[in-house]
């Protein structure tokens, strides 16, 4: 995804699947950012947004836990606390809980999915939403949905695709309908791509157009694990980063002079080892690189230290090392966005470092 053309390292690992050094003139070669950094090329979208500085990107930035279990790392990092399994809520739920509510609204925190995700568990109310336009024709007993009451209309199949609880739901739907969401259709040119991600963010920028009083949303994307054939500036991973460069940009594109109030961030739970596999793909490995765009984001720059990729600064003589711990990152944009209290225990058990990484003015 961010190619450290400037490491040697990185060729040395990865001898066949590696991207070509950046070229001027040449959209098919990683795309240069720094002089030692470059965009994986199907990430070409998002090139305007760096050069424009509303992205930022955080590099060898990951979990102090040590798994390489996918189930686990998740975990950790949507419940922020590395390393322990019983925190029963995450860390958006308890940064939701702290935010004022001028105008309450169910749509105050929303998950794109079938299942609330483990990040927004916690007091404040919550929904995961499966569709914006699929709500009022779903039904499980009857044909067609005809005008009987919401309540009605929750026993009948509401209750898959906007998972909150009685009348929280119930008002929820008829907010929905009321505001019209679903018929905005994307503005300012914004194409979004085909599948999951594309249609999540096409309907998170749905909510947020239509001033429903949405303040976090959440969504996910599949696909990464790119043990066998991950292919180089074409193949499988190009083809998720296509998906995921376009759908981002189209959002940004979509909410236009609105992105002043709103921010991205993107994570993963591990990055990849440093050498490909004898299948010419990579393992579970450590830190990564995350992504923030939007208002107020001093992008168009690295946030973060680089640990290199000499033998000797790899993790477990494997990995990428962390240099950034994900709390840091996720502390900055809660605190520094969203305007939680620097002293709510977002965190537990962890202590924000005097020197922030300088992410949001």
């Amino acid at each position: 995804m961010v190619v450290p053309h400037g490491d040697a390292g990185y060729y040395a690992g990865r001898s066949s699947i590696a991207l070509a050094r950046p070229r001027r003139g040449d959209a098919a070669a990683a795309l240069d950012l720094d002089g030692f950094f470059a965009l994986h090329p199907a990430l070409a979208p998002l090139l305007p947004l760096w050069e424009s500085r509303t992205l930022a990107i955080v590099p060898a930035c990951g979990s102090p836990d040590t798994t390489r279990s996918h189930f686990d790392a998740q975990d950790y990092m949507e419940s922020g606390t590395p390393g322990v399994k019983s925190t029963p809520d995450g860390w958006l739920g308890r940064a939701a809980g702290t935010l004022p509510t001028e105008r309450p609204s169910p749509f105050r925190s929303v998950a794109l999915g079938a299942q609330l995700p483990r990040i927004l568990r916690g007091d404040a109310r919550a929904l995961a939403l499966r569709s914006l336009d699929r709500f009022e024709v779903r039904a499980t007993t009857q044909p067609a949905v005809t005008s009987k009451g919401f309540e009605s209309l929750y026993q009948d199949g509401v209750r898959d695709l906007l998972h909150g609880t009685g009348r929280e739901t119930f008002e929820a739907v008829k907010m929905l309908k009321s505001a019209g969401a679903a018929r905005l259709a994307p503005a300012n040119g914004a194409v979004y791509p085909r599948g999951r991600l594309g249609e999540s963010l096409r309907q998170i920028a749905q909510l947020i157009r239509a001033g429903v009083g949405l303040q976090i949303a959440f969504t996910d994307m599949e696909g990464w694990d790119t043990h066998v054939a991950q292919g180089a500036e074409q193949g499988q991973l190009a083809n998720r980063l296509r998906d995921f460069g376009a759908g981002l940009a189209a959002f940004t594109r979509d909410l236009g002079d609105r992105m002043a109030d709103v921010v991205v961030l993107t994570m993963s739970e591990f990055g990849r080892t440093v050498a490909e596999n004898g299948n010419r793909g990579t393992d579970h490995g450590h830190a990564t690189a995350m992504f923030v765009m939007g208002g107020g984001v001093r992008g168009g720059r690295f946030h973060g230290r680089w640990p290199g990729l000499a033998p000797e600064q790899l993790f477990e003589s494997r990995d990428v090392a962390v240099t950034t711990d994900f709390r840091a990152l996720f502390h900055e944009v809660a605190t520094r966005h969203l305007a939680v209290p620097a002293t709510t225990p977002l965190f537990p058990g962890w202590t924000p470092a005097r020197t922030p990484l300088g992410l949001i003015g």
